[in-house]
Formats: C-alpha cells, sequence, structure tokens
C-alpha cells in the first residue's frame, strides 16, 4: 500500500482521541487557558454533565479577532516566547487544546481585549461556521457543545452524566487548589455546585473544597531543600477516608497524578493508618522547571522528576516532621452517634412512688404499727446489694487537673478505658491505642540508638507457617534481629524463635511471628527497606502493648498520660484510630440539659 498524508481534520480528530478523551478533559484544556491569561475569576457552567454544553468565562486578557483564528489551529501557541521547551512555566502550552476540541464539536470563542471591541468565532467539528462582533465585558467566553456528537464510536464510550459531571468537578477542585488567588464557580443545570472567593489561605481553600471539618484537623506542610519547595495541608492521622480520592497532588500549580507522589504519602502515614484508610493530602511541590518534565503526555496529568528519590524523601519527611510537631493531637469532633447514645430515660407515665419497685420495697406507711422497736428492725430489704465501689488511698493528695492538658486520671472504666478530669473536659483514653504508639516510639528511638534489647526465651519456640510465609522471615531475619526478634529457619514449614524484644514483656509470640509474615507478604515489594522496617515495629508494639482488660493503677494511669502528651503522634494509634477523646464541659451540661 502506498503512503498518504492524512488530511487535517482527521490529523485533529486523531490529536483529539489523546487530548480529549470525556467533557472533563475539554474543561480541563479551557479553564487552564483562562488561567494562564490571568483571570481573576472564573464562571463555569455545564449541562448535562458536560456531553450538552460546556461554559467557561474568565476576565483574563482577552484576544483579538485574528489571534482567536490563530489559536484554533494546530500547534499555535502564546505560551512558548521561544523554542526552550523544557522551561515551560505556563498550563497550556503544547497548542493542541482548541482545534482538538474543535474538531468534534461546536466550539464557539467570545473573546475582547481590554479597550477593543469583541470578536466572535464558531466552529463547528472544524469548519467555520461564522465570526463577526459581538458585546461582551473585557475576556472570553468559551462554549463547547455536543461534544463527540459526531463521532458516534467516541460518544458511545462516554459515562453516564452523573459520571461526566464528577470527573468535571474533581478537574476544577484541583485547579481551585492550586490557584487561592483566583475565585472559581461551577454551575451544573443551573444549580451552584461550586463557589470559592479569591484570597483565600491556601489551607481554608483546601476546606471549602473537600471538608470543612478538615480546617480544625490538619497541619501545615512546609520543607525546602537545594531549590525545591514543599508546602501544603495534611490531614491527622485520624481525620482520614475509606478510599483515597481526597489526595490532591500540585507540581508548579499543575495537579498531577503520580504514583510516584502517592507511595510517598502512603510511605508518610505507613504506620499511623489502617491498610484501607487514606488520609486527606493537598501537597504543592515547586521545582526548578529543569528539574521536571511536564510534556510526557499531552493531558499533562504525568510528570517526570530528574531525581524522583529526592522528591519521595522530602514528602515523607515533609509529613513526618509536621505530624511530629503536632504531639498528641487527635481529631476531637464529636460523633454524632456516639453522642446520640447518651439519652435522657424516658418519663415513666406512672408516677415515680407508685412503681412495683416501691411496693416491693417499702410497704405502706399505714403498714407500720407503733413499736419501740428500732429503725434498724423496721428497714426495708432489697433482694440486691447497694453497688459496691472501689478506691486507692493516696498518699498524696491529687494533682490538679489544669496543670497537664490531658488530665489527671480519676479511673478506669471497662478494665479498657482510662477516664481523666482535664481543665475544660472529661477525658477518655484507649489504654491499649495510646500504650501500642508509646511502646513504637520507644522502638523507635531504641533502633537509632544502640538498637533494641532481646529477652532469650527459657525454651524456644516452634511457629508452624506455611513455606513461602517462611521463607519471607528468613529473608529479614538480619533485619528482624536489629529489633531484638532472634529467629531461625526450622524445616521447611516452622520459624524457630529464640529471643523477643525485652520491652514487649511476655507476649503472644505464635501472634507476633504469624502477623509479622503477613505484613512482610503485603508490603514488602512496595516498602523501602526504612518503611518495612516501621513497618516491623508497629506490627510489635501492637503486641507488646498493655491490653484491654487489664487493671491499672492510678500511677499506671497518670504515668501514661504523662507520657503521651509528650510522645509525638500519640493521639493516634499505629492504625490510625484516636488514643484519646474529650467531652467538653459545654457538651457534659447538654446532656443533662443544662444549656
Amino acid at each position: 500500500m502506498s503512503i498518504r498524508r492524512l488530511p487535517e481534520h482527521l490529523i485533529n480528530r486523531i490529536a483529539a482521541g489523546e487530548v480529549v478523551e470525556r467533557p472533563a478533559s475539554a474543561l480541563k484544556e479551557i479553564v487552564e487557558n483562562a488561567l494562564d491569561a490571568g483571570a481573576s475569576r472564573i464562571s463555569i457552567r455545564l449541562s448535562n454533565g458536560g456531553l450538552d454544553r460546556i461554559e467557561v468565562s474568565d476576565d483574563g486578557c482577552g484576544m483579538a479577532p485574528e489571534e482567536i483564528a490563530l489559536a484554533l489551529e494546530r500547534h499555535a501557541t502564546s505560551k512558548l516566547p521561544d523554542d526552550a521547551i523544557e522551561c515551560v512555566s505556563t498550563l497550556g502550552f503544547r497548542g493542541e487544546a482548541l482545534p482538538s476540541i474543535a474538531s468534534v464539536a461546536r466550539l464557539s470563542i467570545d473573546s475582547r481585549p481590554q479597550g477593543q471591541d469583541g470578536w466572535n468565532r464558531t466552529i463547528d467539528n472544524g469548519a467555520l461556521l461564522s465570526e463577526g462582533p459581538v458585546a461582551l465585558p473585557p475576556g472570553t467566553r468559551v462554549t463547547v457543545e455536543q461534544l463527540f456528537a459526531r463521532v458516534p464510536a467516541r460518544r458511545k464510550f462516554l459515562r453516564s452524566a452523573k459520571a461526566e459531571y464528577a470527573a468535571c468537578l474533581d478537574i476544577v477542585r484541583r485547579l481551585a487548589m492550586a490557584h487561592p488567588s483566583v475565585a472559581f464557580s461551577l454551575e451544573h443545570d443551573g444549580r451552584r455546585a461550586l463557589s470559592v472567593q479569591a484570597g483565600d489561605a491556601r489551607e481554608d481553600r483546601v476546606a471549602a473544597l473537600t471538608d470543612r471539618a478538615l480546617a480544625e484537623n490538619h497541619v501545615i506542610v512546609s520543607l525546602e531543600r537545594e531549590g525545591i519547595r514543599l508546602s501544603g495541608v495534611a490531614s491527622l492521622p485520624t481525620y482520614n477516608r475509606g478510599v483515597g480520592d481526597h489526595q490532591f497532588l500540585f507540581v508548579n500549580g499543575r495537579p498531577v497524578r503520580d504514583r510516584l507522589l502517592v507511595g510517598a504519602v502512603r510511605g508518610a502515614y505507613a504506620d499511623m493508618l489502617a491498610r484501607d484508610r487514606h488520609p486527606v493530602v493537598a501537597l504543592f511541590i515547586d521545582v526548578p522547571p529543569l528539574e521536571v518534565d511536564v510534556n510526557v503526555h499531552p493531558a499533562k496529568t504525568e510528570v517526570r522528576f530528574r531525581d524522583p528519590a529526592l522528591i519521595r524523601g522530602m514528602i515523607v519527611s515533609g509529613l513526618r516532621r509536621a505530624l511530629d510537631a503536632e504531639g498528641f493531637r487527635s481529631v476531637q469532633k464529636a460523633d454524632p452517634a456516639g453522642l446520640s447514645a447518651w439519652k435522657i430515660e424516658p418519663v415513666s407515665p406512672t408516677p415515680i412512688g407508685q412503681l412495683p419497685i416501691f411496693e416491693a420495697a417499702f410497704p405502706a406507711v399505714s403498714s407500720y404499727a407503733p413499736s419501740s422497736a428500732s429503725f434498724a428492725d423496721r428497714r426495708p430489704s432489697f433482694s440486691a446489694p447497694p453497688p459496691q465501689a472501689r478506691a486507692e488511698p493516696a498518699a498524696d493528695a491529687a494533682p490538679e487537673s489544669a496543670s497537664y492538658p490531658l488530665g489527671v486520671a480519676r479511673g478506669q472504666v471497662a478494665r479498657t478505658y482510662i477516664v481523666a478530669e482535664a481543665e475544660d473536659g472529661l477525658v477518655i483514653v484507649d489504654q491499649h491505642a495510646a500504650h501500642e504508639r508509646l511502646t513504637l516510639e520507644r522502638m523507635r528511638r531504641a533502633m537509632d540508638g544502640q538498637g533494641v534489647a532481646a529477652q532469650a526465651l527459657l525454651l524456644p519456640e516452634v511457629v508452624e507457617l506455611d513455606e513461602p510465609a517462611c521463607d519471607r522471615l528468613e529473608a529479614r531475619i538480619d533485619e528482624l534481629r536489629d529489633f531484638g526478634l532472634e529467629l531461625e529457619r526450622f524445616g521447611p514449614a516452622a520459624i524457630l524463635v529464640r529471643a523477643t524484644p525485652a520491652m514487649l514483656g511476655q507476649g503472644d509470640v505464635q501472634g507476633l511471628v504469624s502477623d509479622l509474615a503477613d505484613d512482610l507478604a503485603a508490603y514488602d515489594s512496595a516498602l523501602s527497606l526504612k518503611e518495612r522496617l516501621d513497618m516491623v515495629a508497629a506490627t510489635m508494639a501492637c503486641h507488646g502493648s498493655v491490653r484491654a482488660g487489664r487493671v491499672l493503677s492510678v500511677v499506671e494511669m497518670n504515668a501514661l498520660l504523662r507520657e503521651m502528651e509528650i510522645t509525638p503522634r500519640s493521639g493516634q494509634c499505629n492504625h490510625g484510630r484516636p488514643t484519646w477523646v474529650k467531652l467538653g464541659h459545654g457538651d457534659i451540661e447538654k446532656l443533662f440539659g443544662r444549656k
């Protein structure tokens, strides 16, 4: 077969397959052009999820008539003043978006520079439909209608209107986060779905676009190294979600989806969240243009770093440093379901004096005959003894609760929860979750020093596992020895345990080794050496912590509280659950109807 040159309209449709995959792709390109034009306000209107109509209006610099015509030609752009594409700093720069969209939809551009008249140019699936003067404020309005209407092979692969709208909303959220100096509004089928004002602080903008509760449950991330700056907002580990859809990553103001960055976030929270929970983060990386390649894909959602290890290390250390600085802080938003369990008993329709219990316990007054017998002889007897309480004698007066952020221990409930009185409310601590975190931090400090001391077992214990699990443990024998766990292969399907970490005490050796094997199976290939060590330490700490059901003395409870106050990340256990909650005085007064 002979080689032929493809016609222009077919070239544009092929390019549209890469640049314009769905309405959200077209919307992203148009909004990026508005941002590059210096807009301070961008208004977006969608119909039927963007399938029928997309309209973007901005107050940017606008375009003259000849510039509008040039913008609709392939590879024509104002974003590259020279040929140095490696130094590009604008969002849209490839010159493919507008002609690609115009080849598969009806595209109308109305634009007016400051001090000039407005002009309109309309292209219908690659053919010029009309052009002429138009009245509008300074700026640009781009309208896309009936995307892929004449390309049924592409149209039938689009998803439902709700799914396409969700993708458009996600795009606008990400761009609005990256540019807090710009006001954004989004309407869908006449309903206002998003509105943020210009000049918001970055953390306020992120909270407004994700969840308002994030404003009270976040940390500020800030780190600079070798000319690269990391900044942003990250949630406390106890403020998490079941899916990772609230992780927003930006490189030089571009929203990106990069497996390296997502993996770094997971590594930073590795020992603070359960495997099926995800933090809420918005991280902004500013990199010199020569250190990152943004021209990897026409959609510009992927980037390549010259030194990916440096970027990953900055994210991990930046997040951990910010979380460490918060100490024992934890999410203290009251759970409505939990508070609703505190119910006032319903009022009985029977007067309290006539209830059967009073008839049985206290005979009618008239039945008491005058007698010289003592009151003790006539005292009614109850079928059940009164409740008994246990109190420990205190050698010294109880300390003042105002002296400590987590208060002073007053007792223990269900042999699991420590109840403490603080200056501003009632603090309840999960003793196992709290001690689990404290044990992990002790192990980390020991690893940074001389290593974890080992306690030899009087009789080595044999743990039977399947052969692959034994292989994984055998490959990590040297690393586990640094934690005080001495293992030895004992046949094809068994491991011999000779020593365990001394700080764990006498725990469940079988469960510890089995859990370590499971963790190595889940994460061994995905984590770096340091992250694997953190994971091993977290598993060991869980097995060596104070268990629920153990009775603690008041001295032990107060010692636990004081150590929590000086230990980083003690507000959550190794699985992301809070270690303590507080019921403020105001909440307590509401429970009793005082407010």
